[in-house]
């Protein structure tokens, strides 16, 4: 049974549309991301307590440079769905100041006009250092974004790299941003990012045409060189990786990509692979949050907390193997 305010928490997030709702969701996801034992212990409570609401949204990772146009296109997307009848909730990953750990960009006020309708929640957080470019509770906030009745969920991560592909681990769909003049084509066509891709979009595409064309071709020979996720061509049941260009700043070919969407998501339902992906990455995330709650219980470790600055100064002066130190410090936890 869940404290009085708690429960008023949930009520408000899997109540009515608006504003009320809106800063339930915002209160529960700070609860989240929250590093308070109690905080945590609570937000445990109620994020369990959500979770039969959860799961009903479509999740589409959107990835990219810097300078692809990541903000411009998401807001032009989500005000076309939300035009066509849809409620989205964008959560974007800024990349930390150094500093104060805050977000150094606002996604708020890169996307003015989708932050301002009824039927969108933007959330920005900081990444924080975490690897794959998302903040640690993203998955923990799709939920309640989910709960609360968006049925299309938008994770923008802080750039793409070959560590910088953790969205496509969470999300059902993996969309891959890029420029028509990206230079160096080998740096534009990233073998780790590619083959995670679902959909490569060029955007930017009014800019110069023939360089958008160009770079269509070039990508799409390299899907085919990548094998496509391991897809026989000619099997029409399963979805095969596609290259398309828009131009969002002028929306511009939105119509045409939530189409591809959409076709992916049917094909993904009826072939079983989009429930078979959610349950792989549930797992993954179970395993992730066992990892880091290892590797937080060993830093706080009584033991270890008192030995760490002796080894680590033994480590840094030759006089004691890194694998060795790393041994007698697991050793404390037995």
């Amino acid at each position: 049974m869940l404290p009085t305010a708690d429960q008023a928490l949930v009520d408000a997030v899997i109540g009515a549309p608006g504003p009320a709702q809106r800063r339930a969701i915002a209160k529960t996801i700070t609860l989240l991301e929250s590093s308070r034992d109690d905080h945590r212990r609570r937000a445990d409570e109620v994020l369990n307590t959500l979770l039969p609401k959860s799961g009903r949204s479509f999740r589409l990772g959107i990835s990219g440079v810097p300078g692809v146009g990541k903000s411009t296109f998401i807001e032009a997307l989500g005000l076309y769905l939300i035009g066509q009848g849809h409620r989205v909730a964008v959560l974007a990953i800024d990349p930390s100041s150094s500093v104060s750990g805050g977000s150094i960009l606002g996604d708020k006020t890169r996307m003015e006009m989708l932050s301002v309708n009824e039927n969108a929640f933007i959330r920005p957080s900081p990444a924080s250092g975490t690897l794959g470019g998302v903040a640690e509770r993203t998955r923990e906030s799709m939920l309640v974004a989910e709960a609360a009745g968006y049925d299309v969920v938008i994770v923008e991560t802080v750039g793409v790299g070959q560590s910088e592909t953790a969205v496509s681990g969470m999300t059902d769909m993996f969309v891959l941003l890029q420029l028509p003049n990206a230079g160096d084509d080998l740096q534009a066509i990233k073998k780790g990012v590619m083959e995670l891709a679902d959909l490569v979009v060029i955007n930017k595409a009014d800019l110069d045409e023939a360089a958008a064309t160009r770079a269509r071709a070039q990508i799409t020979s390299a899907l085919r060189l990548f094998g496509q996720h391991g897809n026989a061509m000619h099997d029409q049941s399963l979805w095969h990786p596609q290259v398309m260009q828009l131009s969002a700043l002028k929306s511009q070919g939105l119509p045409e990509f939530w189409a591809q969407v959409s076709r992916f998501r049917e094909l993904q339902t009826a072939n079983g692979r989009l429930a078979a992906r959610r349950h792989a990455q549930d797992q993954a995330w179970m395993w992730e949050r066992i990892e880091a709650g290892l590797k937080n219980r060993f830093r706080h470790h009584p033991g270890v907390r008192d030995m760490l600055p002796a080894v680590t100064a033994e480590v840094r002066a030759g006089r004691l193997a890194a694998s060795v130190a790393a041994r007698r410090l697991l050793d404390l936890m037995n």
